[in-house]
């Protein structure tokens, strides 16, 4: 019996139980909140892996560029490329929950909050000198963001710069990303059980408001993802790389259609890197490099998405943000991205992050739980359309592409 259930993709059995859990929700009435606490054990095991998945994946994304002296001609402009489209994805998702406002009018007087995260009243001036972590240990046990990622980066540029010496280390932080990535992958089977339990307690407690809000929610996720696609990674292959647009797409649509199904840009890498390589005609060395370190730390849809679930969650429950919070919603969004594994669920588990510096109550993350699979999926699709864009560009800018290639592989 449980070898048919795990048999089942795990796409497919949250996607039978989120439709289960709407269907217990309205024949059950308010009565469904009896089983929420499945779903709260689910969320619990997810903020249990944020320190630890932020912590090793940072580190080994630094270490992984494998040279200080690799972050010119080829890591110096792939990662420009990573920055400027991440931080243009997370204002679109800004704009987006902005504009449409998909949690406004939900009345949530019925969820019992737990403690709301106070947002940080401080200045620009204490917010810089916080970053700074007085101890890494209390950094860890008070998730705080911004000195935890700064520290994880510091080690991993420290290890660089010990070359040799550093490399010890460096293959802890590896095998400790991998563990992490094995052990989220633990947790994500628990998955269809805490959306059955949720989507069951919103069901039945919320009603079809709530519904209503989560399938607008899961829109504008399609929406701003094709959006990215299509206009952000359209624009750099046709006026930076120079290349026909349509030739790109086709190429990696191996590629696009493996990360919809599998959530997972690691899953996808070996496919990513032969679109890359023999349908875009981008050479060895700036594929697997650019591609690799992209499957790490390239998360735009997860970035995109991170600033418009935040606004949901700030709609919902009513809490007021302003343009400065919005500003550090991209920084942490970007950054939060960064540290995201490429692996299903993990734009879940960067939440957390986010939402508890701007004051947003992590009940959202109960909330959007149940339809964050169906999301992920397509988020993915645009994280590896991201990687497969930036390698081509960066690949034109150093003379490492073989336009024949590209061209041949379309008349194939």
């Amino acid at each position: 019996m449980l070898r048919v259930w795990f048999e089942i993709p795990l796409w497919q059995r949250v996607l039978t139980a989120l439709i289960l859990g709407v269907l217990t929700g309205y024949a059950w009435g308010p009565e469904a909140e009896s089983i929420k606490w499945i779903g709260d054990f689910f969320i619990k095991s997810i903020k249990m892996l944020v320190v630890p998945l932020i912590f090793f994946s940072l580190v080994a994304g630094v270490a992984a560029i494998g040279d200080l002296r690799k972050l010119g001609a080829v890591g110096g402009r792939a990662m420009i490329l990573f920055i400027v489209t991440g931080q243009i994805a997370v204002w679109l998702g800004l704009a987006l929950g902005t504009f449409v406002q998909p949690g406004a009018g939900v009345d949530t007087s019925a969820i019992a909050k737990g403690v709301t995260p106070e947002p940080n009243p401080t200045t620009a001036v204490d917010m810089i000198l916080s970053i700074v972590p007085e101890s890494p240990v209390q950094v860890m046990a008070d998730v705080a963001v911004l000195p935890l990622i700064v520290f994880s980066l510091l080690i991993g540029i420290g290890i660089l710069m010990a070359g040799k010496d550093g490399e010890p280390v460096q293959k802890i932080f590896d095998s400790g990303a991998v563990v992490m990535q094995k052990v989220t992958m633990i947790v994500m089977e628990l998955t269809p059980f805490g959306v059955f339990a949720l989507m069951a307690w919103v069901a039945g407690t919320l009603g079809m408001d709530a519904l209503i809000a989560l399938s607008k929610l899961v829109a504008l996720n399609y929406i701003g993802c094709l959006l990215i696609i299509a206009v952000i990674y359209g624009s750099m292959i046709k006026f930076l790389a120079k290349l026909p647009v349509r030739d790109f797409f086709r190429g990696i649509v191996d590629a696009m259609a493996v990360s919809y199904s599998t959530a997972s840009s690691n899953a996808t890498l070996p496919v990513t890197l032969r679109c890359a390589e023999r349908n875009l005609g981008v050479s060895n060395s700036v594929a697997s490099f650019v591609i690799a370190l992209g499957a790490t730390i390239n998360m735009n849809g997860t970035a995109m998405y991170l600033g418009l679930a935040t606004l949901f969650g700030a709609q919902i429950f009513g809490v007021d943000l302003t343009m400065g919070d919005y500003f550090l919603i991209s920084i942490l969004a970007t950054l939060g991205a960064v540290g995201a594994a490429g692996i299903p669920g993990a734009g879940l588990i960067m939440m957390a992050l986010v939402f508890g510096a701007v004051g947003v109550p992590l009940e959202t993350i109960a909330f959007v739980a149940g339809v964050d699979r169906i999301m992920d999926m397509m988020r993915t699709t645009t994280n590896v359309s991201g990687d497969a864009a930036v390698a081509t560009t960066v690949a034109v800018m150093t003379g490492e592409i073989d336009r024949e290639e590209m061209i041949s592989a379309d008349d194939v």
